[in-house]
Protein backbone atom coordinates (compact mmCIF):
# COMPACT_ATOMS: atom_id res chain seq x y z
CA UNK A 1 0.00 0.00 0.00
CA UNK A 2 1.30 3.44 -0.95
CA UNK A 3 0.63 6.91 0.39
CA UNK A 4 1.11 9.60 -2.26
CA UNK A 5 1.60 13.30 -1.81
CA UNK A 6 1.24 15.64 -4.80
CA UNK A 7 2.80 19.08 -4.57
CA UNK A 8 1.52 22.45 -5.70
CA UNK A 9 2.97 22.27 -9.21
CA UNK A 10 1.27 18.90 -9.71
CA UNK A 11 -2.10 20.45 -8.74
CA UNK A 12 -1.62 23.78 -10.54
CA UNK A 13 -3.77 23.28 -13.67
CA UNK A 14 -6.27 20.97 -15.33
CA UNK A 15 -3.50 19.44 -17.43
CA UNK A 16 -1.31 18.64 -14.43
CA UNK A 17 -4.26 17.30 -12.39
CA UNK A 18 -5.07 14.99 -15.30
CA UNK A 19 -1.55 13.59 -15.00
CA UNK A 20 -2.14 13.14 -11.25
CA UNK A 21 -5.37 11.20 -11.77
CA UNK A 22 -3.67 8.98 -14.37
CA UNK A 23 -0.82 8.23 -11.95
CA UNK A 24 -3.24 7.30 -9.16
CA UNK A 25 -5.41 5.11 -11.37
CA UNK A 26 -2.46 3.26 -12.88
CA UNK A 27 -1.58 1.64 -9.54
CA UNK A 28 -4.28 0.27 -7.26
CA UNK A 29 -1.82 0.35 -4.34
CA UNK A 30 -1.99 4.18 -4.39
CA UNK A 31 -4.85 4.41 -1.94
CA UNK A 32 -4.23 7.44 0.26
CA UNK A 33 -3.58 10.76 -1.47
CA UNK A 34 -2.38 13.98 0.20
CA UNK A 35 -2.43 17.20 -1.82
CA UNK A 36 -1.02 20.70 -1.65
CA UNK A 37 -2.83 23.82 -2.82
CA UNK A 38 -2.37 24.74 -6.50
CA UNK A 39 1.04 26.23 -7.18
CA UNK A 40 2.40 28.31 -10.00
CA UNK A 41 1.39 27.52 -13.58
CA UNK A 42 4.08 29.82 -14.98
CA UNK A 43 6.94 31.83 -13.40
CA UNK A 44 4.95 35.05 -12.88
CA UNK A 45 1.92 33.23 -11.45
CA UNK A 46 0.85 33.45 -7.78
CA UNK A 47 0.54 30.36 -5.61
CA UNK A 48 -2.93 29.90 -4.14
CA UNK A 49 -1.47 29.76 -0.61
CA UNK A 50 0.18 33.16 -1.12
CA UNK A 51 -3.11 34.57 -2.42
CA UNK A 52 -4.89 33.23 0.67
CA UNK A 53 -2.29 34.72 3.01
CA UNK A 54 -2.93 38.04 1.29
CA UNK A 55 -6.72 37.65 1.46
CA UNK A 56 -7.00 39.72 4.65
CA UNK A 57 -5.83 42.76 2.68
CA UNK A 58 -7.06 42.02 -0.83
CA UNK A 59 -10.38 40.22 -0.09
CA UNK A 60 -10.02 38.84 -3.62
CA UNK A 61 -11.61 35.42 -3.40
CA UNK A 62 -12.90 35.57 -6.95
CA UNK A 63 -9.40 35.14 -8.37
CA UNK A 64 -8.71 32.26 -5.99
CA UNK A 65 -11.99 30.54 -6.83
CA UNK A 66 -11.26 30.77 -10.55
CA UNK A 67 -8.13 28.65 -10.09
CA UNK A 68 -10.35 25.82 -8.87
CA UNK A 69 -13.22 26.24 -11.31
CA UNK A 70 -10.78 26.19 -14.23
CA UNK A 71 -9.65 22.74 -13.08
CA UNK A 72 -13.03 21.38 -11.97
CA UNK A 73 -14.80 22.44 -15.18
CA UNK A 74 -12.28 20.46 -17.23
CA UNK A 75 -13.45 17.32 -15.40
CA UNK A 76 -17.16 18.18 -15.38
CA UNK A 77 -17.22 18.63 -11.61
CA UNK A 78 -19.37 21.33 -10.01
CA UNK A 79 -17.71 22.89 -6.97
CA UNK A 80 -19.57 26.23 -7.02
CA UNK A 81 -21.49 25.55 -3.75
CA UNK A 82 -18.25 24.51 -2.03
CA UNK A 83 -16.47 27.68 -3.17
CA UNK A 84 -19.36 29.80 -1.98
CA UNK A 85 -19.20 28.20 1.48
CA UNK A 86 -15.45 28.75 1.76
CA UNK A 87 -15.79 32.35 0.57
CA UNK A 88 -18.33 32.99 3.32
CA UNK A 89 -16.03 31.37 5.91
CA UNK A 90 -13.12 33.56 4.87
CA UNK A 91 -15.23 36.70 5.25
CA UNK A 92 -15.97 35.72 8.83
CA UNK A 93 -12.45 34.88 10.02
CA UNK A 94 -9.30 36.78 10.89
CA UNK A 95 -7.17 33.64 11.24
CA UNK A 96 -4.28 33.53 8.77
CA UNK A 97 -3.83 29.82 9.43
CA UNK A 98 -7.46 29.08 8.62
CA UNK A 99 -7.34 31.20 5.47
CA UNK A 100 -4.14 29.52 4.25
CA UNK A 101 -5.50 26.03 4.98
CA UNK A 102 -8.43 26.50 2.60
CA UNK A 103 -6.09 26.05 -0.37
CA UNK A 104 -5.38 22.41 0.51
CA UNK A 105 -8.94 21.87 1.74
CA UNK A 106 -10.47 22.93 -1.57
CA UNK A 107 -7.89 21.00 -3.58
CA UNK A 108 -8.56 17.77 -1.68
CA UNK A 109 -12.33 18.19 -1.94
CA UNK A 110 -12.03 18.78 -5.68
CA UNK A 111 -9.68 15.84 -6.34
CA UNK A 112 -11.88 13.50 -4.31
CA UNK A 113 -14.82 14.47 -6.52
CA UNK A 114 -12.78 13.89 -9.67
CA UNK A 115 -11.54 10.48 -8.53
CA UNK A 116 -14.79 9.36 -6.93
CA UNK A 117 -12.81 8.87 -3.71
CA UNK A 118 -13.65 9.72 -0.12
CA UNK A 119 -12.58 13.12 1.19
CA UNK A 120 -11.12 12.97 4.70
CA UNK A 121 -10.37 16.27 6.40
CA UNK A 122 -7.09 16.62 8.30
CA UNK A 123 -8.87 18.78 10.89
CA UNK A 124 -9.37 16.70 14.02
CA UNK A 125 -6.92 14.04 12.81
CA UNK A 126 -3.61 15.92 12.65
CA UNK A 127 -3.25 17.23 16.22
CA UNK A 128 -1.15 19.96 17.83
CA UNK A 129 -0.78 20.83 21.51
CA UNK A 130 -1.48 24.25 23.03
CA UNK A 131 2.01 25.45 22.03
CA UNK A 132 1.55 24.41 18.41
CA UNK A 133 3.77 21.32 18.64
CA UNK A 134 2.74 18.28 16.61
CA UNK A 135 1.32 15.37 18.63
CA UNK A 136 2.63 12.60 16.38
CA UNK A 137 1.44 9.54 18.30
CA UNK A 138 -2.05 10.98 18.81
CA UNK A 139 -2.27 12.02 15.15
CA UNK A 140 -1.20 8.57 13.95
CA UNK A 141 -3.76 6.88 16.17
CA UNK A 142 -6.60 9.07 14.93
CA UNK A 143 -5.59 8.65 11.30
CA UNK A 144 -5.38 4.87 11.62
CA UNK A 145 -8.83 4.63 13.18
CA UNK A 146 -10.32 6.88 10.49
CA UNK A 147 -8.57 5.52 7.41
CA UNK A 148 -7.92 1.82 7.99
CA UNK A 149 -11.35 0.83 6.68
CA UNK A 150 -11.30 3.33 3.79
CA UNK A 151 -10.30 1.92 0.41
CA UNK A 152 -9.19 5.18 -1.25
CA UNK A 153 -9.16 8.63 0.32
CA UNK A 154 -7.92 12.14 -0.44
CA UNK A 155 -6.65 14.33 2.41
CA UNK A 156 -5.53 17.96 2.51
CA UNK A 157 -1.96 18.56 3.61
CA UNK A 158 -0.42 21.45 5.53
CA UNK A 159 -2.75 21.73 8.52
CA UNK A 160 -4.36 20.19 11.58
CA UNK A 161 -6.10 21.45 14.70
CA UNK A 162 -5.21 22.84 18.09
CA UNK A 163 -6.90 21.51 21.27
CA UNK A 164 -9.52 24.29 21.02
CA UNK A 165 -10.45 23.18 17.49
CA UNK A 166 -8.82 26.09 15.69
CA UNK A 167 -6.81 25.39 12.55
CA UNK A 168 -3.01 25.28 12.85
CA UNK A 169 -0.74 25.08 9.80
CA UNK A 170 2.73 23.64 9.45
CA UNK A 171 5.50 25.81 8.04
CA UNK A 172 5.52 26.28 4.27
CA UNK A 173 5.90 22.99 2.43
CA UNK A 174 4.21 21.24 5.33
CA UNK A 175 2.06 19.00 3.14
CA UNK A 176 5.16 16.78 2.95
CA UNK A 177 4.84 16.31 6.70
CA UNK A 178 1.15 15.43 6.46
CA UNK A 179 1.92 12.76 3.87
CA UNK A 180 4.65 11.29 6.06
CA UNK A 181 2.32 11.17 9.09
CA UNK A 182 -0.37 9.39 7.06
CA UNK A 183 2.22 6.89 5.79
CA UNK A 184 3.44 6.23 9.33
CA UNK A 185 -0.09 5.91 10.73
CA UNK A 186 -1.03 3.26 8.16
CA UNK A 187 2.38 1.53 8.12
CA UNK A 188 2.55 2.06 4.36
CA UNK A 189 4.97 0.08 2.24
CA UNK A 190 6.04 3.26 0.45
CA UNK A 191 5.58 7.02 0.70
CA UNK A 192 5.62 8.57 -2.77
CA UNK A 193 6.28 12.29 -2.91
CA UNK A 194 5.37 13.63 -6.36
CA UNK A 195 6.88 16.93 -7.43
CA UNK A 196 8.15 18.63 -10.60
CA UNK A 197 11.72 17.25 -10.68
CA UNK A 198 13.05 13.74 -11.29
CA UNK A 199 14.42 13.45 -7.77
CA UNK A 200 17.11 14.82 -5.49
CA UNK A 201 19.99 16.48 -7.29
CA UNK A 202 23.53 16.54 -5.93
CA UNK A 203 23.60 20.37 -6.13
CA UNK A 204 21.31 23.29 -6.84
CA UNK A 205 20.72 23.37 -10.64
CA UNK A 206 20.38 27.15 -10.46
CA UNK A 207 24.06 27.23 -9.49
CA UNK A 208 25.60 24.08 -11.01
CA UNK A 209 24.74 23.14 -14.57
CA UNK A 210 23.22 19.65 -14.92
CA UNK A 211 24.13 18.24 -11.49
CA UNK A 212 23.97 14.47 -11.01
CA UNK A 213 20.73 12.87 -9.81
CA UNK A 214 20.98 11.00 -6.53
CA UNK A 215 19.42 7.57 -7.07
CA UNK A 216 19.43 6.47 -3.43
CA UNK A 217 20.24 8.19 -0.15
CA UNK A 218 19.69 7.61 3.55
CA UNK A 219 17.33 9.46 5.88
CA UNK A 220 20.33 11.05 7.60
CA UNK A 221 21.75 12.37 4.34
CA UNK A 222 18.32 13.67 3.34
CA UNK A 223 17.98 15.46 6.66
CA UNK A 224 21.34 17.20 6.20
CA UNK A 225 20.71 18.20 2.59
CA UNK A 226 17.11 19.30 3.12
CA UNK A 227 17.97 21.33 6.20
CA UNK A 228 20.84 23.03 4.37
CA UNK A 229 18.67 24.23 1.52
CA UNK A 230 17.87 21.34 -0.84
CA UNK A 231 14.21 22.20 -1.43
CA UNK A 232 12.67 19.01 -2.82
CA UNK A 233 11.28 17.88 0.56
CA UNK A 234 10.43 19.58 3.84
CA UNK A 235 13.22 18.56 6.29
CA UNK A 236 10.73 17.62 9.03
CA UNK A 237 8.89 15.07 6.88
CA UNK A 238 11.64 12.56 7.57
CA UNK A 239 10.85 11.85 11.21
CA UNK A 240 7.45 10.11 11.00
CA UNK A 241 8.54 7.68 8.28
CA UNK A 242 12.05 7.14 9.63
CA UNK A 243 10.77 5.74 12.91
CA UNK A 244 8.46 3.42 10.98
CA UNK A 245 11.17 2.38 8.51
CA UNK A 246 9.10 3.46 5.49
CA UNK A 247 11.06 4.43 2.37
CA UNK A 248 10.32 7.65 0.49
CA UNK A 249 10.29 7.74 -3.30
CA UNK A 250 10.63 11.24 -4.78
CA UNK A 251 9.12 11.19 -8.28
CA UNK A 252 8.22 13.59 -11.08
CA UNK A 253 4.54 14.03 -11.95
CA UNK A 254 5.58 15.23 -15.40
CA UNK A 255 7.93 12.27 -15.99
CA UNK A 256 6.22 9.45 -14.08
CA UNK A 257 8.20 6.57 -15.58
CA UNK A 258 11.48 7.92 -14.17
CA UNK A 259 12.46 5.94 -11.05
CA UNK A 260 13.25 9.11 -9.12
CA UNK A 261 15.19 9.10 -5.85
CA UNK A 262 14.67 6.41 -3.22
CA UNK A 263 15.28 7.45 0.39
CA UNK A 264 15.84 4.57 2.83
CA UNK A 265 16.64 4.09 6.49
CA UNK A 266 19.97 2.29 6.23
CA UNK A 267 22.98 3.75 4.43
CA UNK A 268 24.04 0.15 3.71
CA UNK A 269 21.12 0.02 1.27
CA UNK A 270 22.63 2.92 -0.72
CA UNK A 271 25.64 1.44 -2.53
CA UNK A 272 27.72 4.12 -4.23
CA UNK A 273 31.31 4.62 -5.24
CA UNK A 274 31.02 8.36 -4.68
CA UNK A 275 32.53 9.81 -1.54
CA UNK A 276 30.10 12.73 -1.52
CA UNK A 277 26.34 12.42 -1.99
CA UNK A 278 25.53 16.09 -2.44
CA UNK A 279 26.33 19.72 -1.70
CA UNK A 280 23.79 22.21 -0.32
CA UNK A 281 23.84 25.53 1.44
CA UNK A 282 22.04 28.60 2.70
CA UNK A 283 22.77 32.30 2.96
CA UNK A 284 21.91 34.73 5.73
CA UNK A 285 24.01 33.96 8.82
CA UNK A 286 25.95 35.94 11.40
CA UNK A 287 28.92 34.58 13.35
CA UNK A 288 29.77 35.92 16.81
CA UNK A 289 33.38 35.17 17.84
CA UNK A 290 34.11 35.26 21.58
CA UNK A 291 37.75 35.31 22.68
CA UNK A 292 39.05 34.80 26.22
CA UNK A 293 42.40 33.60 27.51
CA UNK A 294 42.26 30.24 29.34
CA UNK A 295 38.67 29.69 28.24
CA UNK A 296 39.26 25.95 28.07
CA UNK A 297 39.96 25.74 31.80
CA UNK A 298 37.02 27.92 32.90
CA UNK A 299 34.25 25.59 34.05
CA UNK A 300 30.76 26.63 32.93
CA UNK A 301 31.94 29.13 30.30
CA UNK A 302 29.95 27.66 27.39
CA UNK A 303 26.88 27.20 29.58
CA UNK A 304 26.86 30.88 30.54
CA UNK A 305 27.23 31.95 26.92
CA UNK A 306 24.48 29.67 25.65
CA UNK A 307 22.18 30.64 28.53
CA UNK A 308 22.14 34.17 27.07
CA UNK A 309 20.75 32.76 23.82
CA UNK A 310 18.15 30.83 25.79
CA UNK A 311 17.07 33.97 27.64
CA UNK A 312 16.75 35.83 24.34
CA UNK A 313 14.88 32.91 22.72
CA UNK A 314 17.52 32.61 20.00
CA UNK A 315 18.48 29.27 18.48
CA UNK A 316 21.93 28.70 17.03
CA UNK A 317 23.13 26.66 14.06
CA UNK A 318 26.70 25.76 15.06
CA UNK A 319 29.15 26.39 17.91
CA UNK A 320 32.69 25.68 16.69
CA UNK A 321 35.35 26.31 19.33
CA UNK A 322 39.10 26.46 20.02
CA UNK A 323 41.20 26.64 23.17
CA UNK A 324 40.55 30.34 23.74
CA UNK A 325 37.72 30.99 21.29
CA UNK A 326 34.06 30.07 20.94
CA UNK A 327 32.00 31.01 17.91
CA UNK A 328 28.22 31.04 17.57
CA UNK A 329 26.55 30.90 14.17
CA UNK A 330 23.04 32.39 14.16
CA UNK A 331 20.51 33.24 11.47
CA UNK A 332 20.53 36.93 10.57
CA UNK A 333 16.83 37.40 11.30
CA UNK A 334 17.31 36.28 14.91
CA UNK A 335 19.87 38.97 15.74
CA UNK A 336 19.50 41.92 13.38
CA UNK A 337 17.26 44.02 15.65
CA UNK A 338 18.67 43.00 19.00
CA UNK A 339 22.39 42.60 18.32
CA UNK A 340 23.60 45.43 20.66
CA UNK A 341 21.63 43.99 23.60
CA UNK A 342 22.77 40.46 22.79
CA UNK A 343 26.44 41.48 22.65
CA UNK A 344 26.17 43.33 25.96
CA UNK A 345 24.62 40.31 27.67
CA UNK A 346 27.25 37.99 26.16
CA UNK A 347 30.01 40.28 27.42
CA UNK A 348 28.53 40.38 30.93
CA UNK A 349 28.06 36.60 31.02
CA UNK A 350 31.48 35.69 29.64
CA UNK A 351 33.78 38.57 30.68
CA UNK A 352 35.34 38.07 27.25
CA UNK A 353 38.61 39.69 26.19
CA UNK A 354 37.12 40.41 22.78
CA UNK A 355 33.86 39.83 20.87
CA UNK A 356 33.69 40.24 17.12
CA UNK A 357 30.71 40.01 14.79
CA UNK A 358 30.85 38.98 11.15
CA UNK A 359 27.66 39.13 9.10
CA UNK A 360 27.07 38.17 5.49
CA UNK A 361 27.94 34.54 6.05
CA UNK A 362 26.75 31.57 3.98
CA UNK A 363 26.89 27.97 5.18
CA UNK A 364 27.63 25.06 2.85
CA UNK A 365 27.33 21.38 3.76
CA UNK A 366 29.20 18.69 1.89
CA UNK A 367 27.31 15.49 2.71
CA UNK A 368 28.24 11.86 2.10
CA UNK A 369 27.87 8.48 3.74
CA UNK A 370 31.34 7.37 2.61
CA UNK A 371 33.24 10.39 3.89
CA UNK A 372 34.22 8.79 7.20
CA UNK A 373 35.93 5.81 5.52
CA UNK A 374 37.80 7.72 2.80
CA UNK A 375 41.08 9.49 3.43
CA UNK A 376 41.61 12.90 1.91
CA UNK A 377 37.99 14.04 1.72
CA UNK A 378 38.59 17.26 3.64
CA UNK A 379 41.82 17.85 1.72
CA UNK A 380 39.98 17.55 -1.61
CA UNK A 381 37.28 19.95 -0.41
CA UNK A 382 39.66 22.67 0.71
CA UNK A 383 41.90 22.20 -2.32
CA UNK A 384 38.88 22.90 -4.55
CA UNK A 385 38.10 26.08 -2.62
CA UNK A 386 41.71 27.26 -2.59
CA UNK A 387 41.95 26.80 -6.35
CA UNK A 388 39.11 29.33 -6.73
CA UNK A 389 40.64 31.71 -4.14
CA UNK A 390 37.71 31.29 -1.73
CA UNK A 391 38.33 32.20 1.91
CA UNK A 392 36.80 29.86 4.50
CA UNK A 393 35.50 31.72 7.55
CA UNK A 394 34.35 28.71 9.58
CA UNK A 395 34.76 24.92 9.62
CA UNK A 396 32.57 22.45 11.51
CA UNK A 397 32.34 18.67 11.20
CA UNK A 398 29.75 16.56 12.99
CA UNK A 399 30.78 13.58 15.11
CA UNK A 400 28.98 11.26 12.69
CA UNK A 401 31.42 12.37 9.94
CA UNK A 402 28.42 12.56 7.63
CA UNK A 403 29.17 16.12 6.59
CA UNK A 404 31.66 18.96 6.60
CA UNK A 405 30.14 22.40 7.02
CA UNK A 406 32.00 25.53 6.04
CA UNK A 407 31.17 29.21 6.28
CA UNK A 408 32.09 31.54 3.42
CA UNK A 409 31.31 35.14 2.60
CA UNK A 410 27.95 35.46 0.88
CA UNK A 411 29.55 36.88 -2.26
CA UNK A 412 31.55 33.62 -2.59
CA UNK A 413 28.54 31.34 -2.07
CA UNK A 414 27.76 30.33 -5.67
CA UNK A 415 31.43 30.07 -6.55
CA UNK A 416 32.07 27.83 -3.51
CA UNK A 417 29.14 25.50 -4.30
CA UNK A 418 30.42 25.11 -7.87
CA UNK A 419 34.00 24.52 -6.72
CA UNK A 420 33.06 21.83 -4.22
CA UNK A 421 30.74 20.10 -6.66
CA UNK A 422 33.34 19.88 -9.41
CA UNK A 423 35.93 18.76 -6.86
CA UNK A 424 33.96 15.58 -6.19
CA UNK A 425 31.73 15.07 -9.24
CA UNK A 426 33.98 14.83 -12.28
Amino acid sequence: MKVCKFGGTSMASADSVRLVTDIIRQDEDRRYIVVSAPGKRFPADVKVTDALYAYGKSHDFEGIAKRYTDIADAFGVDIAPLLQDVGTQLEGTSSRDFAASRGEYLCARMLAEILGAEFVDAAGLICFDEDGELLLAESCGRLFRRLSSTHIAVLPGFYGTLPDGNIKTFSRGGSDITGAIVAAALDADLYENWTDVDGFLSADPRIVKDPCLIERLSYKELRELAYMGAEVLHPECIFPVRHAGIPINVKNTFNPTHPGTMIVADAADCPSERVVTGVAGKKGFTIINIEKDMMNSEIGFARRVLSVLEEEQISFEHVPSGIDTLSIVIRDEYVERRLPRLLLKLQNASDADNIEVHSGLALIATVGRNMASRQGTAAALFKSLAARHINVRMIDQGSSELNIIIGVDTFDYEKAITAIYHGFFK
